[in-house]
């Protein structure tokens, strides 16, 4: 055992000078960010699957902090410290640990601190080129890295996105079927619950406080929950203040007054995060399960397609790749085309890389506005094992 850690750091660095010269070589700047992060920043963007799984402590300043469970966020904040206007491209590479908690009996392929080497490219032009440039540039790195075979997942959060957007439904429903999406089977039963009893909500509520809030009345709402609160003897310490709680009591109130969302709508969601189909088929089987489609979900549809051709320009074979529509890996904070390379040693739990857009996290972590933004992440450790003919 002793012996084998230095031999296999030895391997995995060797490996990391090989990916990041190819990403140095195409105009991607090397960066170390930094491992220890604000945890608020973290907490607030990556999603309840990562939330949940990253170390987080207090400094003796009081400070929380984390140790880093990916390094695109750190990536971002580096890219705002030197560029605080958000207002410029910039291309960075990296490679580094991060790490996450995982559960007991994960496996070898699963370890609590693992390292990622990748890119992320900030203010492109073309989101489209730049969406296809990244997974190009992944697919060369892993195979000058020695990786032969490999299957690639892909999906477009920008298509669930519009395909919401047509649907017939008021918008905090929208907002919570997106929130949901990264959870297929909560985002299920949210949607049965919406198309047949958005009521149920307020079952464990006072009916009477829900009965008279009004949700053109906001200031009003929040007058009744203090008074409400305060009859209950309830003090908030520490908690949400009265303002919030209204804020979320008011979307239950309208839910309990809303008639269901239309079965025709909940049948054509359900049966859209349903499909998976070969990527080069996926715009047609979209185009036919919609029937006709809005401006949103046309210029989605064109998008897709249009990458879809970039990459097979740029010489990928599209047969080794899957469309799928419920597919957004388990990180909150993409907005639009997400991939996975997949092997068949490690199986579909465990892919070699991964990447996506994510045109709202910049603003989220500080820019004065959204930022175009896509990356991708190599898992090296097991890259190496699949390298090595190694198994989970």
């Amino acid at each position: 055992m002793g012996v084998a850690q230095p031999v296999n750091f030895e391997a995995l660095e060797a490996q990391a000078r090989t990916l990041l010269a190819v990403f140095i070589a195409a105009g991607y700047e090397a960066v170390a960010p930094d491992i220890i992060q604000p945890a608020g920043v973290f907490l607030d963007v990556v999603g309840e699957a990562l939330r949940g799984r990253t170390y987080v402590f207090t400094d003796l300043n009081g400070e929380e902090l984390c140790l880093r469970p990916d390094l695109t966020v750190p990536t971002c904040r580096l890219y705002l410290q030197r560029h605080p206007a958000a207002d410029r491209e910039a291309f960075y590479s990296y490679n580094g640990p991060a790490f996450r908690f995982q559960p007991a009996g994960a496996g070898a392929s699963h370890p609590r601190e693992f390292r990622q080497s990748g890119i992320e490219a900030f203010g492109d032009k073309d989101a489209g080129e730049a969406d296809a440039r990244t997974l190009v540039l992944i697919l060369r790195a892993l195979q000058q890295a020695g990786l032969g075979n490999w299957k690639l997942r892909i999906g477009d959060v920008g298509l669930f996105d519009a395909l919401l957007g047509m649907a017939e439904m008021p918008d905090r429903w929208r907002r919570r079927l997106r929130h949901q999406f990264w959870r297929p089977e909560v985002f299920r039963a949210e949607l049965k619950r919406l198309s047949t009893e958005p009521a149920r909500s307020t079952a464990a509520l006072p009916a009477a406080l829900i009965e008279a809030l009004d949700p053109d009345d906001v200031a009003g709402a929040e007058v009744l929950v203090s008074e409400h609160l305060e009859k209950a003897g309830i003090e908030l310490i520490g908690v949400r203040s009265a303002a919030e709680i209204a804020e979320g009591l008011l979307a239950i109130a309208a839910d309990a007054k809303a008639p269901p969302l239309k079965p025709e709508a909940a049948a054509l969601i359900d049966a859209y995060v349903a499909t998976r189909t070969p990527a080069l088929d996926a715009a047609g089987v979209v185009r036919k399960l919609a029937g006709k489609t809005s401006d949103g979900l046309g210029q989605a549809i064109d998008a897709y397609e249009r990458r879809c051709k970039l990459l097979v320009e740029s010489g990928v074979d599209m047969s080794k790749v899957d469309f799928s529509a419920e597919f957004g890996r388990n990180v909150g904070y993409y907005t639009g085309f997400v991939f996975e390379v997949l092997v068949d040693a490690l199986g579909p739990s465990s892919p070699v890389a991964g990447g996506g857009r994510y045109d709202g996290l910049l603003k989220a972590v500080g820019a004065p506005h959204d930022v175009p933004a896509v990356g991708g992440a190599v898992h090296t450790e097991r890259l190496l094992t699949v390298v090595r003919g190694g198994k989970k």
